[in-house]
């Protein structure tokens, strides 16, 4: 069975290969809509007027609803940091699972990339979005850096090191692990406990409990890779603010305002992997009670009638979709991570990648984004989700090689 999976599973990832090489490594972006000016200025005026904001936006939600690919008036292609950081990832698990040296190459392209794009003006490496990204609260303007961006790039550059030994990628590493633990603010809740900014911003209050996990998960492995206690620290007190924030009920809502009270498949996901990076570092018992009730929930309510993942079990709002290719390649990594502790999870994996496969793969070799109401947005984008699935495709071969060797 295994080896039949390897023999399915290869050939998807050439066709992408030869698609991605064709097509090349800049590409719209589901926030393409509101990524320029007008868009930018519709969507401020619908966190500050929704009433009146709702009218200015209705154009964009119309079109990502009816024709996904009227994106392209509103701006222009761009390079993302964090799809360059899974395309890395996967070319160097494709590089492990096949041995072949092109493979490893394309992925350390693509870590110079990351080098040359990184935020200007900080004194460590950082990256974050090549567009101003209008939030509820307030504006993040281009290349400000996030902590939900440098996790992958961390493990992009790991992911490389592991192969070649090169020093250049471990000294990067160092830096992103400075540039986690000394720029972003945390916020205690209680002694022990502390929930961390999701910018280096000086406004920004925290409170998004996936950026807690993605920064524990990064500084935790940091301290086992330089051997420094003060990562691990930091790290358990981001642990101990998103273990305090699992519901009762096993899920955790996007943020601890009040406000971003919704609960989606891709943020648990993050939030699942997160603890179990950290669970499989240091046997956390905290994050193995967590992981068990997450999972709990995440299999019983983030997956439709047929058992696909679905983008939301408490909606913000009304969607205009019905499945996402990002819930598929998070939930992919998720259940590889785990493989063999739920077997809830491992039916899933097999589900999902059967659908994917069969439904989601276009003839050229790239993915459909999303399944709307009515038809597909067939639009590739290397963040939403290209780079994300190409990425959990390959992570779920190289564990089926090593599973067959």
């Amino acid at each position: 069975m295994i080896n039949h999976e390897i023999s399915i599973l290869y050939p998807l990832l050439e066709r992408f290969v030869r698609w991605l090489n064709a097509y090349g490594e800049t590409s719209y972006d589901h926030q393409s809509y509101f990524a320029g000016p007008i868009g930018g200025r519709a969507k401020a005026l619908y966190y500050k007027y929704p009433l009146l904001g709702a009218l200015a936006v209705l154009p964009m939600i119309f079109s990502e609803a009816f024709l996904p690919s009227a994106r392209r008036l509103f701006w222009h292609p761009m390079r993302f940091p964090i799809a360059d950081a899974h395309y890395a990832m996967g070319f160097a698990y494709l590089s492990q699972a096949l041995h072949r040296d092109e493979y490893y190459h394309r992925a350390s392209d693509f870590l110079e990339n990351l080098i040359s794009t990184r935020s200007p003006g900080y004194k460590h490496y950082g990256w974050g979005y090549p567009f101003d990204w209008v939030t509820r609260n307030g504006i993040y303007r281009a290349n400000t850096p996030f902590i939900t961006t440098l996790p992958y790039i961390y493990e992009a550059f790991s992911s490389v090191y592991q192969i070649d030994q090169n020093n250049k990628w471990l000294d990067v590493m160092r830096s992103i692990a400075e540039h986690a633990a000394n720029d972003y603010q945390d916020f205690e809740i209680e002694p022990g406990v502390a929930s961390c900014a999701y910018s280096p911003a000086s406004d920004d209050k925290g409170g998004v409990i996936n950026a807690s996990a993605y920064r524990a998960a990064l500084l935790m492995a940091a301290s086992k890779q330089f051997a420094d206690e003060a990562y691990k620290a930091q790290s358990e007190r981001n642990v101990n603010f998103v273990l305090l924030m699992q519901q009762q009920n096993g899920s955790w809502l996007y943020a601890s305002d009040s406000v971003r009270d919704f609960v989606d498949h891709f943020h648990t996901c993050f939030v699942l992997k997160a603890l179990a990076k950290i669970e499989k570092l240091t046997g956390h018992a905290g994050c193995c009670q967590a992981i068990d009730k997450g999972i709990d929930y995440y299999v019983n309510n983030l997956f439709d009638n047929q058992g696909l993942p679905k983008p939301f079990s408490k909606a913000p709002r009304l969607t205009v979709y019905k499945n996402e290719l990002y819930d598929y390649a998070e939930c992919i990594n998720l259940c590889v991570l785990l493989h063999g502790r739920y077997p809830k999870l491992d039916v899933t994996l097999e589900r999902v990648c059967k659908d994917l496969i069969g439904r989601w793969q276009k003839p050229d070799g790239s993915f459909r984004s999303r399944k709307l109401y009515m038809g597909w947005d067939d639009v590739p984008m290397h963040r939403w989700a290209q780079s994300q699935i190409f990425r959990s495709l390959s992570f779920l071969l190289k564990q089926k090689v090593g599973l067959s060797q």
